[in-house]
């Protein structure tokens, strides 16, 4: 009976001693945990999409705080333009308007396995904008360069959401091929459709920061 009691104690000693040790070596994470990795990073994008029929270029960036490598949260800003051949001259009148602009606003970005060599992320873009129809004036021959006229503005509410394919390049820096769309409030501008910023978004985005 007194072995038993000994072999006992000694069992429960080392379950106890194992269950420190991986207590430890990986801490159950709550609510008020001190173990927590937060982060935050700054990027740039370049993108395609078509705008009013029309091949299109969207670039901007994005900066934004990242809580413990699962959603990160920020600011992020855009330009687009929808005059990709603006340096061939224009003979057909309608041919001689193009759109550009920008928006911009607070971004939601929920990340699935950010520790991952590979994961995805789910941006969201929720802000406000301004759309410019604008006109190529011609060539002014005295100053070497091409005038413009601002024909008509508005201004619009703007709803992104997205998803990027991201790869960890270095611990500080990655590279991701995304896709969105763009959702918008109705557009008002001389002979220009409504929903003529609605459409879907491709492009890169490039990560700097510590994640």
């Amino acid at each position: 009976m007194k072995q038993l009691t000994i072999l006992v104690a000694i069992l429960l000693a080392s379950c106890f001693a194992f269950a420190q040790d991986d207590y430890y070596n990986d801490q159950v994470e709550t609510i008020f945990s001190n173990n927590r990795s937060n982060g935050g990073y700054g990027a740039f994008s370049v993108g395609y999409t078509q705008i009013d029929g029309r091949d299109a270029m969207v670039a901007g960036a994005r900066g934004a705080f990242i809580f413990d490598h699962s959603f990160a949260i920020g600011l992020a800003g855009y330009g687009f333009v929808n005059d990709l051949e603006y340096h061939k001259y224009q003979t057909a009148p309608e041919d001689r308007f193009f759109l550009a602009g920008g928006y911009g606003g607070v971004f939601f970005e929920p990340i699935v396995g950010g520790t991952k060599p590979v994961h995805v992320s789910f941006p969201i873009v929720v802000g406000m904008g301004g759309i410019s129809l604008v006109e190529h004036t011609g060539w002014d021959w005295g100053y070497y360069h091409d005038e413009y006229h601002e024909f008509d503005t508005d201004l619009f509410f703007v709803f992104e959401p997205g998803v990027e394919l991201e790869f960890n390049l270095t611990r500080f820096f990655r590279i991701a091929a995304y896709g969105s769309y763009r959702l918008t409030s109705d557009i008002k501008l001389y002979d220009t459709d409504p929903d003529v910023l609605r459409g879907f978004n491709v492009g890169m985005t490039f990560k700097f920061g510590k994640f």
